[in-house]
């Protein structure tokens, strides 16, 4: 079933890891940009009913109830998953009752890290304990289906701290966690200080690739233990608690974004909105699509841990790097299935290359 993206990128303060298309802006420049949305939404002529619904960020969480009741209210659809990204400190008795009146059922929480020193270098401002007081608001009013976001590989992160941050999901118990490794990246502030060897937001207590990959090796087998399997790459969850609306990308089923930088596939074709909010307040009315890459399949679909049933054709094309791929360890082939090995999801940029276009 098909799915709508919402972007809302606009954050109290931008955070040294970010590389999204977000940041600080003015009162004015959020007004201009919610109307704008509403717009593009009340325009659109959708060809299918959508069946989930994710509001991304920047911090959406922060959304006044009145712009996100006129968001609700051009979505005339009954939504059997619709997530909203919040950033901890930011919910409120109020605000989770408003979110989840208008339908709201499933929060993603961006904490990163539950230790004191990470949080201060990345630019966050809550504590372990301001997440425990989200959990548990979220609980009290009815919202059991929660995300918690981690990352590994922050500056002056180690076996120790980052053990401190597991020991923390095991006893908030959620049923879904996200575990990103952190990657050196020109468009954040952390990631262009480590490329121009400086010594803001603590880029030279960064962690070798190597500790990295243990880390996230640790949280892999961790969360298993607690019950919240690895499904994809970077996600895990209890069974049956799988993110609906994600899953809708690694599947290469349709959906549709609004907003800056939101991004479009109807089956066939790909678009994207312009990426920041000056060029999408000015936006043309119709973005150019690209035709959607038949090898997506592989470096899409791979991602996921049960795999890919490629197509006859498929296999026939792909006779060699998936061999190759195979006798290397990567890749684990059945008779009808292919799938990551676990030494194929640590080098999976390596196998997703084997199969981009040439």
């Amino acid at each position: 079933m098909p799915g709508i993206y919402i972007s809302y990128p606009f954050c109290a303060q931008k955070c040294t890891f970010c590389n999204f298309a977000s940041g600080v802006h003015g009162a004015e420049t959020e007004q201009r940009y919610t109307e704008s949305l509403l717009q593009e939404i009340h325009a659109a002529v959708l060809p299918f009913t959508p069946d989930t619904l994710y509001f991304g960020g920047g911090t959406p969480s922060a959304l006044s109830s009145e712009s996100l009741s006129a968001i609700f209210k051009v979505l005339p659809y009954k939504f059997h998953e619709a997530t909203l990204e919040a950033a901890p400190g930011t919910l409120t008795a109020d605000r989770v009752r408003h979110w989840k009146a208008l339908g709201v059922n499933r929060i993603s929480l961006g904490v990163q890290s539950f230790v004191s020193e990470e949080l201060r270098r990345t630019g966050r401002r809550h504590t372990a304990e301001t997440v425990a007081n989200d959990v548990a608001l979220l609980r009290e009013h009815g919202i059991e289906n929660f995300n918690i976001d981690l990352i590994a590989g922050l500056p002056g992160q180690t076996a120790a701290s980052w053990a401190q941050s597991l020991d923390c999901i095991a006893r908030l118990s959620p049923p879904h966690v996200s575990v990103y490794m952190f990657e050196i990246d020109e468009d954040s502030n952390l990631g262009a200080e480590v490329l121009l060897n400086g010594k803001r937001y603590g880029a030279p207590q960064l962690p070798s690739e190597d500790l990295t990959a243990a880390l996230y090796e640790t949280a892999v087998t961790t969360l298993a233990a607690l019950n919240i399997p690895r499904y994809e790459i970077s996600n895990f969850a209890r069974p049956g608690s799988e993110s609906l609306h994600n899953l809708k990308y690694w599947q290469l089923a349709p959906y549709i974004g609004f907003g800056a930088d939101a991004h479009s596939f109807n089956g066939t074709r790909r678009w994207q909105n312009p990426e920041s909010i000056d060029a999408y307040l000015s936006r043309s009315p119709a973005p150019d699509t690209q035709p959607a890459d038949p090898t997506e399949h592989f470096w899409v679909g791979l991602r996921l841990m049960q795999g890919i049933t490629p197509s006859p054709e498929e296999w026939r094309t792909h006779t060699q790097p998936i061999g190759r791929l195979v006798q290397q360890g990567l890749l684990e082939r059945t008779a009808s299935t292919l799938k990551l090995t676990p030494r194929g999801v640590m080098l999976s940029n390596e196998v997703f290359q084997e199969f981009l276009p040439a």
